[in-house]
């Protein structure tokens, strides 16, 4: 009986993952896409002391969720054509198993022209506020006890707006063997990088795949790679309902465009690695002035959220 005891009590209990789920809210999600939406933040363009603000906010909301800096900085500077730029990179370790995974959202946007502000809301401070709600759940159910076999490495990218020069430069740095695991001192290379997650416009319902449905995502990724029944199982077990496609409205030709030419999983995909990206899809309203705060679906952008995150433990 006493060895029974004994045994018992040093058995790690098994984690909910859903145990996480409440550090996000539709509440949280609003805040966090009308501060990178506002006048503040001026379309956040690279270079711009409207961008210089947003990369220090996200910085600061790593720090409170608990990740770790890289060389003791948040920051990673780049230089494209005469712009200076800045990704915010974040770290959550796991064991010590040479095994990665990066999760980004760009925050640039397209700033101001003449005295025009392009405010960015679901291009892409829905993206970002996806970026920071899965790292906040991730630290969340670390702290409960979770133990993941890799680190995961959350970033932030400027000059999405600049050919992707941001995640340009972070997939050169991990291709030269230029990052360095702050907490294993490991060099992290592409061969080590199991997955990128790309996060590229969540926010929106005004393109759904069926008419009349506001809850849909896409995921595009390669056919045999991206895991997808990975994502239809999360939808299904967690009762999330998504209306999920794996192509960009049907088409294979603009599934193609998207998938890997026009965003920031371009580079890591020319690197040889593993990546996915979720997007809800150009609408109306993206890349014009009424794409604001208030245009966003924060209840389904908080679903889709959900799924991205349940999807990402089953990458681990």
């Amino acid at each position: 009986m006493l060895i029974f005891l004994l045994s018992s009590a040093v058995t790690p209990a098994k984690i909910n993952p859903r145990s996480a789920e409440k550090v996000v809210s539709e509440e949280k999600l609003r805040y966090e896409v009308s501060f990178l939406a506002d006048s503040l933040c001026a379309g956040r363009s690279t270079g711009s002391w409207g961008g210089t603000l947003a990369g220090l906010w996200i910085s600061h909301r790593f720090k409170d969720i608990g990740l770790r800096k890289f060389d003791d900085s948040w920051f990673r500077n780049f230089v494209y054509r005469g712009y200076k730029g800045s990704n915010v990179i974040g770290f959550l370790p796991g064991k010590n198993t040479g095994r990665y995974i990066v999760v980004g959202a760009h925050y640039d946007g397209m700033g101001k022209i003449g005295k025009v502000m392009y405010p960015g809301a679901d291009s892409n401070a829905s993206g970002v506020a996806a970026l920071l709600s899965l790292a906040e759940m991730f630290a969340r159910l670390k702290m409960l006890g979770k133990d993941y076999p890799g680190g995961i490495i959350f970033v932030a990218f400027d000059g999405k707006y600049l050919n992707m020069s941001g995640s340009t430069d972070l997939a050169r740095m991990i291709g030269h063997g230029d990052l360095v695991d702050p907490v294993t001192g490991e060099t992290i290379t592409a061969d080590k990088v199991h997955y990128m997650v790309n996060i590229d416009q969540v926010g929106g319902t005004y393109s759904p795949l069926t008419p009349g449905r506001k809850d849909y995502l896409m995921m595009l990724s390669d056919e045999d790679k991206g895991r997808r029944n990975a994502l239809t199982a999360a939808n299904n077990q967690y009762f999330l309902g998504l209306d999920i496609d794996f192509t960009y409205y049907g088409s294979r030709d603009f599934t193609r465009l998207f998938y890997s030419r026009i965003s920031d999983q371009r580079p890591f995909l020319e690197k040889g690695i593993t990546s996915v990206m979720f997007t809800s899809g150009i609408t109306m309203l993206n890349n014009k002035p009424g794409d604001d705060a208030s245009s966003i679906d924060y209840e389904i952008l908080h679903k889709r959220i959900l799924l991205m995150y349940h999807y990402i433990i089953r990458l681990l």
